[in-house]
């Protein structure tokens, strides 16, 4: 039986053998944690020549683009409370996009650039420490949530879909707000360019 979502809004992707896509998504949910890590740990391995200038840019950059994602999630969460779902479907795909091009932006920053030291002292840096560590758990976990909930969406599985997005979405939204929040308690320490 079908429901009423279905009939109206089909899958995007054709019915029959979504193997391949639940393989390719299992590995990128799992390989693009792992990435950013290796990149994080293990600096200037790929290192580009005359890009410090451009690189010190790219934390407001960051936050910019996680600003935009949280405002992408609220908006498609309110359209999907208004049954909109065309509208609901293109503001998640534009914070897919926006998700997409901050782990581009946030990959080649911490790959170039040692990372800055958060100068703040007391009740402060405790607080700073726990968003940031939350944040950075989290994010993790969010790349195979946001790909299997969007997989579910495509597949026209809108039951899984909406079991799925009751997590990804509180927590996608989450590690958005506490990225700009962690951009704005240490701008102050990076280095002056």
């Amino acid at each position: 039986m079908t429901t009423a979502t279905e009939q109206l809004h089909p899958p995007v992707l054709e019915p029959g053998d979504y193997t391949k896509y639940k393989v390719i998504l299992g590995t990128l949910g799992v390989v693009v944690p792992l990435l950013v890590a290796v990149l994080f740990y293990f600096k200037n391995i790929f290192r580009i020549q005359g890009a410090d200038v451009y690189l010190h840019a790219l934390p407001a950059v960051n936050a910019a683009l996680n600003s935009l994602t949280a405002v992408a999630l609220l908006t498609g969460f309110y359209f999907i409370r208004q049954k909109n779902v065309l509208a609901h479907r293109t503001a998640m795909g534009t914070a897919f996009a926006l998700g997409g091009l901050f782990l581009i932006s946030y990959v080649a920053y911490h790959s170039q650039v040692e990372s800055t030291h958060f100068g703040g002292v007391g009740a402060v840096k405790a607080i700073y420490f726990l968003l940031l560590l939350t944040h950075i758990s989290l994010a993790a976990v969010t790349v195979a949530l946001v790909l299997f909930t969007l997989y579910f969406a495509l597949t026209g599985q809108y039951t899984k879909h909406k079991r799925i997005a009751r997590w990804t979405f509180p927590i996608w939204l989450y590690v958005s707000v506490t990225g700009v929040i962690v951009y704005f308690m240490i701008a102050p320490y990076y280095p002056v360019v």
